[in-house]
């Protein structure tokens, strides 16, 4: 199935992502929030976190699943900022608790925010990078749906839990690492399922737990983890993380992101940040991390973690390119188009 671009300047989308939120019952400032951090994956070229997520927000939103006009609680514990994102969206939740965690990290030098009834929080290395801007180091840890089985096992448990990391650097925009325990997004097979295309070899196993390239079996089945084994135990330390200290759900237990079926959710985000002033390098640990990705560069064939979505965004100044279907959807949703 053909999936045309077509190109809109980022000002018109994220007007049309945040009125077709608005529409069907979130707030604008909640809007305004989703409607950033969808644009900021597009912009990165990761289309699979930007604005096909509308369609799926919106119809939650209007089901009840996600409350549109939830406002995140917050209260500091120590070095520990504690977030209730109330069943709504992530990304007001986080919004919330960037600027106390930052402050209890410059005073402890060592913080945390532990977000809980939260939902889809999207690129999980865009919130590091924050951090690292305010010359911190970041790490994040958040869980999803079950969609990865236990190691030789067939029933998925464990999301495909994103891990993000991020240092700052001197002249240069910070070093992140942002992976998921999976060999692939989810999204990613969501899409394929959408546009009828088959998916690679391996990225999958169906529900018998046998190979599949077929998205549909995929879906219904289990994607694999990276590293095999490896990859299965990071997501069980991420859900333990996420979820386990934030007092949210388990994959097991979250019902799903691309459906309004169901309950809320409730899923969980743990970052920490970390200032390294108080530690030995001090103030020229940016330049240590400078040094190591120059001798990555040194290399003509070795690539930085980030590189490409940095090229990416240097690209979408003004425009993103966004495929025809998805706009249609998204123009009708706030109200352009009958």
């Amino acid at each position: 199935m053909l999936n045309t671009l077509t190109a809109i300047r980022i000002d018109t989308a994220r007007s049309l992502a945040a009125a077709a939120l608005e529409r069907a019952g979130t707030s604008p400032e909640n809007a305004a929030s989703v409607a950033e951090a969808l644009i900021a994956a597009e912009r990165d070229d990761i289309a699979s976190h930007g604005l096909s997520r509308v369609a799926f927000y919106a119809e939650q939103v209007a089901a009840g699943k996600v409350a549109g006009q939830a406002t995140p609680a917050v209260d500091t514990k120590g070095s520990v900022v504690r977030v209730d994102a109330g069943t709504g969206f992530a990304y007001p939740a986080l919004d919330a608790g960037v600027q106390p965690l930052i402050t209890q990290a410059q005073r402890y030098g060592i913080a945390a925010v532990a977000v809980t009834n939260s939902h889809h929080f999207g690129v999980a290395g865009h919130f590091v990078e924050r951090l690292a801007e305010q010359g911190l180091v970041g790490l994040g840890f958040g869980n999803a749906p079950a969609a990865i089985a236990p190691w030789g096992g067939k029933r998925p448990l464990f999301g495909t839990d994103p891990i993000a990391f991020a240092a700052p650097r001197g002249d240069e925009p910070p070093l992140v690492v942002d992976l998921s325990v999976s060999r692939v997004a989810r999204g990613k097979i969501m899409m394929a399922q959408r546009r009828g295309d088959p998916i690679p070899e391996g990225w999958a196993i169906d529900a018998e737990g046998r190979p599949t390239t077929d998205a549909d079996a995929a879906m219904a089945g289990s994607v694999l983890p990276m590293g095999e084994a490896k990859g299965a135990a990071l997501a069980l330390m991420v859900e333990l993380l996420a979820a386990g200290l934030t007092g949210s759900s388990f994959a097991y237990e979250a019902s799903s992101l691309f459906d309004a079926e169901g309950p809320a959710p409730r899923l969980g985000q743990l970052f920490i940040a970390i200032d390294p002033a108080f530690f030995q390098a001090g103030a020229g640990f940016a330049d240590r991390v400078d040094a190591m990705c120059a001798m990555i560069a040194d290399q003509p064939e070795a690539r930085l973690p980030g590189a490409r979505r940095l090229a990416a965004r240097q690209q979408a100044q003004t425009h993103i390119q966004v495929g025809e279907a998805i706009l249609a959807d998204l123009q009708k949703r706030a109200g352009e188009i009958g």
